[in-house]
């Protein structure tokens, strides 16, 4: 019988992609500052559009206006940690337990 893998991932390591991190922090800034607008956006359109038509008052479009609320919410709590990540911390790590939302 083989053993099985046994280990578990508890946090991401954030390595450097370039020799010049102050470019590279605001690259990634800017890269996850426009897919979180670009989210944050689309799904309040959507909520929106849900909401002013009366023909979308179904129960198909109420579950998906739920489902970006939900999506609003979710990106609301762990993009704005990923982007608070300086590279000139000594350690460039995010916990995965950061990253959930605790009840």
């Amino acid at each position: 019988m083989r053993g099985s893998n046994q280990s578990s991932v508890s946090e991401f390591l954030l390595l450097g992609l370039s020799r010049q991190p102050q470019q590279q922090q605001q690259l990634l800034f800017l890269l996850f500052l426009i897919m979180y607008l670009a989210t944050v956006l689309g799904n309040l359109l959507i909520i929106l559009a849900i909401g002013t038509d009366s023909r979308l008052h179904t129960p198909m479009y109420f579950f998906l206006s739920n489902l970006s609320f939900v999506d609003v919410c979710f990106s609301s709590t762990t993009v704005p940690k990923v982007m608070l990540i300086s590279p000139r911390s000594l350690e460039m790590q995010l916990s995965l337990l950061g990253l959930t939302p605790t009840s």
